[in-house]
């Protein structure tokens, strides 16, 4: 009997020791490379160590940034481009060739956990590439399993637009135009495989598109005295991060996928961006982030209110500041380094540095919106590439109604004639028809805000005769 007895402890011992390498409460990183200005790969290895990482998670499969990583203790995660999933799809030669191309000379030197079919798939609206999400994870699935690479788990990332309700967390529903034709097969192959749930989710867009209804310490997980009870479930919330959770959670178990293990593929908060973003500063990023990690390394897990206890692997967002993201200046701030590798604040990703043993950081100055006017001009150091700016300006002109008008020959702005001024007031026009729809003041790292009126200091500049 002692003799069974430990031997039935023992395989116990083994099973939570096999799991809890899947499920680990440690901390990831993600490393984007959209940047000019970055680290080299064997550096930045050595910067995500000193962050205490365990994970780090890629967005392609970097042949320079794996090698960095040969020897290393970090779980890594690597990703099938979002263009070769059709072809993949239909062509189980293709998936193995990827698999023998960019797994198996690094596998098991390189500790390759998670394999990743494409990022954020169902929020783009091509239908072709949406419908060969699951049969192209299935196909990279059969090649892993050919190479007996057991330890690798497959998934794919996906947004939290991949819901059409998320409120109440109990109410929460997939698109019915993924429902039934994507989501319920991809549910069954991660139960099959014992895979996870990969979520892209962020509490700061939400927070910032309603910050008067959404109270800012709720999404930074800081509130003290502010709940929200889900009608449908009793449960009571303290902070925005679980009712994203559970709501994804909620969903799954409405199609039938109650037990699915949910992973954190990216969460994050910027630490700066454009004048008129509201909440984006080293303050909120470091707090958000900094309890987030406090959150998911809990000992013992403290999981969600759906799933109280549960394990929730998490990669922060992202190891850069890369400069070469389009989209809003948000875009741009997301890292926990800059590019030249010192820290935008101090951070702990393995949890274990008290929160008063850091530095205490700058007081937040843009947690209201700006008030005031804003401009869209030409950078300061982007003036001197004549072909770059021509080429935004006529994108800017070509673009609104009647944008450039005042700027054509015989306009009442078309004097003095220059491109800088031609292409700032051209950038202003486009902005400001456009930004409620999407239109941002970037043009490809050319241009930037100001609160500075362009026509006053060009009025000025003018007088000095500069």
């Amino acid at each position: 009997m002692m003799g069974l007895l430990t031997l039935l402890l023992l395989c116990l011992s083994l099973l939570v020791s096999f799991s809890g390498a899947d499920i680990s409460v440690k901390v990831g990183v993600c490393y984007g490379q959209l940047g000019n200005n970055l680290r080299s790969p064997s550096k930045s290895v050595e910067l995500i160590k000193s962050l205490r990482a365990k994970r780090v998670k890629l967005y392609d499969a970097n042949p320079q940034i794996l090698k960095a990583l040969k020897g290393t203790d970090l779980q890594v995660s690597i990703m099938v481009p979002n263009q070769l999933l059709p072809n993949i799809s239909t062509n189980q030669s293709l998936a193995d060739d990827w698999v023998h191309t960019n797994v198996f000379p690094f596998f098991p030197q390189v500790k390759i956990r998670y394999l990743l079919v494409g990022n954020e798939i169902l929020s783009s609206s091509d239908n072709t590439t949406i419908h060969s999400l699951v049969p192209a994870m299935r196909r990279i699935q059969t090649s892993i399993k050919s190479h007996n690479f057991h330890k690798i788990k497959v998934g794919t990332p996906l947004a939290m637009d991949v819901l059409e309700s998320s409120f109440p967390p109990s109410n929460g529903t997939f698109r019915s135009d993924i429902s039934g034709p994507v989501m319920e097969p991809l549910l069954q192959f991660l139960n099959r495989t014992k895979s996870f749930f990969f979520l892209d989710l962020y509490p700061f867009f939400p927070w910032s598109s309603d910050p008067t209804h959404i109270k800012l310490e709720y999404a930074l997980l800081m509130a003290k005295n502010i709940t929200y009870t889900d009608p449908g479930t009793g449960l009571t919330y303290t902070n925005l991060l679980d009712q994203m959770l559970d709501s994804v959670i909620f969903a799954m178990k409405r199609i039938g996928f109650p037990d699915l293990r949910l992973f954190i593929a990216e969460t994050g908060w910027p630490n700066g961006g454009d004048i008129d973003q509201i909440g984006v500063n080293i303050y909120n990023a470091a707090t958000y982030n900094r309890n987030v990690i406090k959150k998911v390394t809990a000992k013992p897990p403290v999981g969600t209110p759906a799933r109280p206890g549960a394990v929730i692997p998490t990669f922060i967002f992202a190891l850069y500041n890369e400069n070469q993201k389009g989209g809003p200046g948000t875009e741009r701030h997301f890292g926990l380094l800059y590019p030249n590798g010192s820290n935008v604040y101090q951070i702990d990703l393995s949890g274990e540095t008290p929160e008063l043993e850091f530095k205490p950081l700058p007081k937040p100055t843009n947690n209201e919106p700006y008030k005031g006017k804003i401009w869209c001009v030409v950078s300061r150091g982007r003036r001197a590439n004549v072909t770059e700016l021509g080429s935004a300006l006529a994108y800017a002109c070509g673009q609104g109604n009647r944008t450039c008008d005042p700027i054509q020959p015989g306009g009442k702005c078309y004097n003095p004639n220059s491109l800088v001024r031609h292409a700032s007031y051209a950038f202003s026009s486009y902005w400001t028809q456009f930004r409620n729809a999407g239109g941002t003041c970037f043009f490809n790292g050319l241009a930037r805000q100001t609160t500075k009126d362009p026509n006053l200091v060009m009025e000025r500049n003018l007088e000095t005769g500069r």
